[in-house]
């Protein structure tokens, strides 16, 4: 054991096998290898390493990542004998390689902001992936949305019809969604790029180092400010796995609407067989089982979220045993690039029913609203004006007629303002357009949505782009 110095029993067996974490952050070998390195070299700028040593310890490290680097040898990482943890591991490894040279690597550093660092790197990484692939379900969006052009469907509040709206329109909620998806995972990633190492176990690092050695060459903004709070800090996992679960939330809604698009009573879309499977009993099924995974993936982010949220509850500082259970959670979410990934290939192959889609649009009274808008015109106040339409639509209903069907005559029994312009206020056409608002389903608005998210698009994938570089 790295600590068994003043320890004169042994473990029992069953609680050493039981506490040790190389079951789980084997995951973490390329962070500790990376972290391990930039250690390295602030050791030598403080001359407690010479330059052939920090050459031969990075030289080896080098090599025990590229001997584990395949998914398969990774298992010998965390089926390992006697490792307690992914630290204990390397060193081990180490010393194998290179003798007790491997055990100078140790020197000015401990446990405790090793695994702090590992941890913001990884996170660091996974974000990255998840917000290139949120840019890239945004991107199938957008391409969905202008293929679309100026087909309408319903838009619903409480599931009830509502008025129209382009089909592009309901598909630019969906990228709004996903950038802002985007910015919160960013933020988060800056936040957490600071560097631990140089915080030593609790009061910071006993030797001279120059901390800013390994935040730069690791990538990070700077050193953390504070040793307390740089060992026993887990917001950042945090943090991440709550912004993941407004991901998975977005893909929820996303994938609900899909399911109920898909049903014979909507008929709006036709899901893709590629991504659907049938029924073992009944022949005629084809059912939605990408959309209703994804809707199910929301519960185990959040129950990861919840599960850090409690482990942290209450904890003094500085770091405690109880924070290595916030690893677990945090790699219990590495599907959400792949889901995001899947989602976006899903978005492309659907089909869009669109005769279907716009003959619900134009039937059910959704131009009321345009109507009402059309009297506020006339300098009519508007809960009148209401109040005059919607006797006008019950009027309708009895009728079996639209309200572009009322004759003039027949309108004018609920106020004399309607004239023979109201027919051409009340069109498709023109119940969409009178939404010429910035965020409005007008189409020349959403002609400059697209060209807008587009731009939005491109500028976060160039960014995903130079961030991997």
């Amino acid at each position: 054991m790295m600590w068994s110095g003043r320890f004169r029993e042994p473990l029992d067996s069953e609680f050493e096998a039981w506490q040790r974490s190389i079951v789980f952050d084997w995951r973490l070998l390329p962070q500790e290898i990376t972290a391990s390195k930039a250690h390295a070299s602030a050791l030598c700028a403080a001359q407690i390493l010479t330059e052939s040593e920090t050459a031969e310890l990075r030289g080896a490290l080098d090599a025990i990542a590229a001997e584990f680097a395949s998914e398969a040898v990774m298992a010998q990482v965390r089926d390992h004998p006697s490792a307690e943890d992914i630290h204990h591991f390397v060193e081990l490894k180490l010393v194998e390689r290179i003798g007790s040279l491997g055990l100078k690597l140790h020197t000015g550093r401990s446990r405790n902001e090793q695994i702090a660092t590992d941890l913001r790197l990884y996170v660091r990484e996974q974000i990255a992936l998840a917000v290139e692939a949120l840019a890239g379900w945004a991107s199938a969006l957008v391409e969905r949305a202008l293929g679309a052009g100026d087909a309408v469907m319903p838009s619903y509040t409480h599931l009830q019809r509502a008025e129209p709206v382009l089909v592009a329109h309901w598909l630019l909620a969906y990228v709004e969604m996903a950038l802002r998806d985007a910015a919160r995972l960013r933020d988060c990633s800056t936040r957490l790029n600071y560097c631990p190492l140089g915080s030593g176990a609790v009061a910071g690092a006993t030797l001279a180092l120059d901390r800013a050695i390994a935040a730069r060459e690791l990538g990070f903004t700077a050193p953390t400010a504070n040793s307390i709070d740089a060992t026993s800090d887990r917001d950042f996992i945090l943090e991440y796995l709550q912004a993941l679960t407004i991901v998975g939330l977005h893909l929820s809604r996303f994938a609900e609407e899909i399911t109920l698009f898909a049903t014979a009573e909507f008929g709006f879309v036709t899901l893709p067989e590629a991504f659907s499977t049938g029924s073992s009993a009944m022949p005629q099924k084809k059912n939605p089982d990408l959309a209703e995974l994804v809707r199910a993936k929301v519960g185990r982010i959040h129950g990861a979220a919840q599960a850090v949220t409690l482990l942290l509850k209450g904890l003094p500082l500085a770091y405690n045993k109880d924070m290595q259970e916030t690893q677990e959670p945090a790699f219990a979410v590495e599907f959400v690039p792949q889901m995001l990934t899947l989602v976006a290939r899903f978005t492309a192959a659907l089909q869009f029913n669109l005769e279907r889609m716009s003959a619900a649009a134009q039937a059910g009274y959704l131009n009321a609203m345009a109507a009402a808008t059309y009297l506020v015109h006339k300098g009519v106040p508007f809960r009148t004006a209401h109040e005059k339409i919607g006797n006008a639509v019950r009027f309708a209903i009895e009728k079996g007629v639209e309200l572009g069907d009322l004759t003039l005559n027949e309108l004018r029994a609920f106020g004399p303002e309607f004239g023979e312009d109201f027919y051409a206020a009340v069109t498709l056409e023109a119940t969409l357009d009178c939404h010429d608002v910035i965020g409005g389903t007008a189409r020349e608005r959403v002609r400059t949505a697209l060209a807008a998210a587009s731009e939005r698009i491109a500028a976060l994938t160039q960014e995903a782009a130079d961030a991997g570089a």
